[in-house]
């Protein structure tokens, strides 16, 4: 696209000539390393979850922006090439991509997720006409935002398609369902596809506030109210549609610990805690109900490949026992920091601190419900010292516990428990609290295998981001 030049890539090539066949060790702090055979656990284990449940899939790349990554989150195979995408230039930089697989015979659509604007038309209108009849969703969650989508008609001659964005408690973004707004937008939405300007495709929703959740049940339960909110929509818009044929909507809903959660439906069974299970029975009920109205289902996620503190704070799937399914394990993203001073008997009780040379512009500022920290560092690097047995809100060792522009100050948690020392050139890995905005700070990734035994340090590849909008 013409625009990208705005926000140029770094060259993949000249990165791989300065970092592969490097250790991390031996890289300047701070760097964002991403572990390949984790990303490819979680994707895979998304993808089967959606095949064994019948769901559809749709790939949310807002987190890593990376055509590589993204070829992981859409796996092999002939199926549908869903993307969401947040911004224009994800959209632009997806796109080669996307029509690659078009070439190959997939059927192909990209999302754009942010609300469509009057600025946003001209850049549209060229990937609506890249990609082709019904390559192209909007969302919209207000009758004006319908101007741009017919404009984008006008300027390609294709219909884009529409999901209605819905306000099922986040707050964010999104019309609230069975609302006198909603059903006025139902109608706007309607009569415009009657013109043949749009194609209401379905209807979409974020749980947000589920990175709020603590267990199973409430992710189970956040799940839940995204697809009862939709399905009462989806019941209005058939309502509202008649004498027409029913309407046969797509109903895409998730937030990752909402979208990850679904995969406890396939391990339901006589261990499963009665709550945990009284969640499932009722998700059970409400997935039912939509399919027996003729919608379709489909999930959306984004920071899932990655996985971050955050989201092992949800605990929306086992975290220990024999079935655990969501550990320090699976976490593929951590930012490489170096010890550049040591501050003996500055903490808190006389506890040691350390200074590391990844402040807010490398970890971001997201804070965590679980503890009071922006980063946790990992056992990698530090010797004697194991991966945590349990989740962050229990977390004994080193965390970033304050934070400033390129100042990260480690300190020690453990009450009773001798601190580990450090020295000052020593690299450490931080897991940062929230994957999505701890990459926005870096130009691309370092990726390394852990699954290469004597190895594991080594850089095989260099991912370069999409910056900008």
């Amino acid at each position: 696209m013409a625009t990208t030049s705005l926000y140029p890539l770094s060259l993949k090539e000249e990165l791989r000539k300065q970092f592969v066949g490097k250790s991390i060790k031996d890289v300047a702090g701070p760097a964002a390393v991403l572990d390949l055979s984790k990303l490819q656990n979680n994707c895979n284990r998304m993808l089967e979850a959606c095949e064994s449940l019948k769901f559809g899939w749709r790939a949310h790349i807002k987190t890593h922006k990376t055509t590589e990554l993204t070829r992981l989150q859409v796996g092999s195979g002939t199926g549908p090439v869903n993307i969401i995408v947040s911004t224009l230039i994800e959209a632009e930089y997806v796109l080669p991509l996307i029509l690659e697989y078009k070439a190959a015979g997939r059927a192909v659509n990209l999302l754009y997720s942010f609300p469509v604007t009057p600025s946003t038309v001209d850049r549209l209108s060229l990937i609506s006409f890249a990609l082709g009849p019904n390559g192209l969703s909007l969302t919209i969650d207000h009758p004006d935002q319908l101007h741009s989508v017919a404009a984008i008609h006008k300027n390609t001659s294709l219909a884009p398609q529409i999901f209605l964005k819905i306000d099922m408690g986040g707050r964010r973004a999104g019309v609230a369902p069975q609302t006198t707004a909603c059903s006025t937008l139902i109608s706007n939405i309607l009569s415009l596809e009657a013109s043949g300007s749009a194609q209401l495709l379905g209807l979409y929703s974020h749980a947000g506030q589920s990175y709020f959740g603590s267990n199973r049940a409430d992710a189970l339960d956040f799940l839940r109210q995204e697809f009862e909110a939709l399905l009462v929509t989806a019941s209005a818009v058939q309502s509202l549609s008649s004498p027409l044929p029913t309407k046969t909507l797509v109903l895409s809903v998730g937030a990752t610990p909402t979208t990850t959660s679904v995969r406890n439906l396939l391990i339901d069974n006589e261990d499963t805690p009665e709550a945990e299970g009284k969640a499932i029975a009722s998700l059970r009920a409400t997935i039912e109900a939509i399919r027996s109205i003729g919608c379709g289902i489909e999930i959306h996620a984004g920071v899932y490949p990655t996985l971050d503190v955050q989201q092992l704070a949800t605990h929306c799937l086992p975290t220990t026992g024999p079935h655990a399914m969501l550990t320090w394990g699976d976490l593929a993203f951590t930012v490489v920091a170096e010890v550049a001073s040591l501050y003996p008997g500055r903490g808190k009780d006389g506890a040691p601190e350390a200074l590391v040379g990844s402040g807010s512009l490398a970890l971001g500022r997201e804070p965590c419900k679980a503890y009071s920290g922006w980063g946790i560092v990992s056992p990698w690097n530090r010797e004697g010292v194991r991966m945590p047995a349990e989740g962050p809100e229990k977390h004994v060792g080193w965390h970033v516990g304050r934070i400033s522009q390129e100042h990260g100050i480690l300190v020690w948690s453990g009450e009773g428990i001798e601190p580990e020392l450090l020295e000052v050139g020593q690299k450490v890995r931080i897991w940062p609290n929230h994957a999505c905005v701890a990459g926005a700070g870096f130009g691309w990734y370092l990726v390394v295998d852990e699954t290469r035994k004597g190895k594991e340090d080594e850089i095989i590849d260099v991912w370069p981001r999409w910056r900008g909008w």
